[in-house]
């Protein structure tokens, strides 16, 4: 990983006999006035990227392919596809970042779980369509490099690939003070995969009769914290650190915002090759209806049945004290689903024991019927 860091403005003048602050010019010509101005003046250390990029290198091994060729430190990284395997090798491409989750994160000073949701909403994305994750680049922006809290948030990242099957190839780390604030960071991630052009997952695939699977999240995964944060923390008057009996175990609301987003390429991925998959659904941004529908031809529709799975009590806790519509929330989070499969019929039972197989909370939750490309929404969860 290369670490480079930027900064404008806020550097330190001298001071001279009694404190006075003494101006500084270039060529002046008098020696008890000039001073060499580094880069760590402006409030950058190039040193303390260093050392973070020490600390995170056995983890970053820990994520290694066969098909990685050097080591850490160089200006690219390189990886040697394996052409051998695929007739038609397609490679496929995602971005992303965690969004303001990372704030309840750095208000807690837990920084070790929001690199596994980085992760989880790159290559969820990448496996939607049928693609094997190969690699990820990671970035990392702060106002000051602490090499302890980047070596945490990156070792989340490089747990996540090891989840995700992928290698964690490289990535940057900047240091922006005066644009972010010491405690400040934000990150995100781009990845690679590759699936055999034959083999790509699309709407094409999709049929009249086929089964929609469910499985279900970990709980709001890392979309909707705005709304999380301004119903909860704000209005709401919440702290981070009270126990809410029903996220049981003594479990803070903090912890429960802070549980990392479900990884489900490998196990996506064993279904794939283990039953007719038509299409995936990774359910971010936009929630069910706004996700499925992205898999859907113009003919069909999918019919989703509410009562065939119940919410985490987190989505209660955040409509309630809201007062938010049904329909907000539906728009807004996973409401318990974080992947949909669609697949055949005849293949519906050897997908649910797939997925049960691997330790997966998986469910019949509707079909694909008649229609015009839409997502039907009935029945009601289950509450209490």
């Amino acid at each position: 990983m290369t670490h480079v860091s930027e900064r404008s403005g806020a550097g330190s003048s001298p001071t001279g006999a009694g404190g006075d602050r003494q101006p500084w010019t270039a060529g002046s010509g008098r020696a008890g006035r000039k001073r060499s101005v580094s880069y760590a003046d402006a409030g950058v250390s190039i040193d303390a990227g260093d050392r973070a990029v020490e600390l995170l290198k056995s983890k970053v091994k820990s994520t290694r392919r066969p098909e990685v060729m050097g080591d850490l430190g160089g200006f690219a990284g390189l990886f040697r596809l394996d052409t051998q395997k695929y007739k038609n090798p397609i490679l496929a491409s995602s971005t992303d970042g965690v969004g303001t989750k990372l704030v309840i994160a750095q208000q807690m000073d837990i920084h070790d779980t929001v690199g596994i949701d980085l992760v989880a909403m790159v290559v969820d994305d990448l496996v939607a369509c049928g693609a094997e994750p190969l690699f990820l680049l990671d970035y990392i922006a702060t106002g000051e490099v602490v090499p302890d809290k980047v070596a945490e948030i990156g070792a989340g990242i490089a747990d996540g690939c090891r989840y995700a099957g992928c290698a964690l190839l490289g990535g940057e780390t900047a240091e922006h003070p005066g644009v972010l604030r010491p405690d400040e960071y934000d990150i995100s991630a781009t990845g690679v995969g590759v699936v055999e052009e034959s083999e790509i997952l699309s709407s094409e695939r999709v049929e009249v009769g086929d089964v929609v699977i469910a499985m279900r999240s970990s709980g709001l995964h890392s979309n909707g914290y705005s709304l999380v944060r301004h119903v909860l923390l704000g209005a709401g008057r919440m702290r981070l650190d009270v126990v809410i009996d029903d996220f049981g175990r003594q479990r803070t609301l903090g912890e429960e915002l802070l549980t990392p987003t479900k990884i489900y390429a490998q196990d996506c991925l064993k279904l794939i090759a283990e039953a007719e998959v038509r299409a995936l659904a990774h359910v971010t941004g936009g929630g069910i209806p706004g996700n499925l529908v992205r898999i859907l031809p113009e003919h069909v529709d999918a019919v989703v049945n509410r009562s065939t799975w119940k919410p985490q009590p987190v989505f209660d806790l955040v409509q309630s004290k809201g007062r938010i519509e049904d329909p907000e929330m539906e728009a807004t989070f996973n409401m318990g689903v974080g992947m949909f499969a669609i697949v055949s019929a005849e293949d519906a039972d050897r997908a649910l024991a797939t997925l049960t197989g691997r330790g997966v909370d998986a469910w019949q939750a509707g079909e694909i019927i008649e229609g015009s490309g839409n997502v039907q929404m009935v029945g009601q969860h289950t509450r209490g």
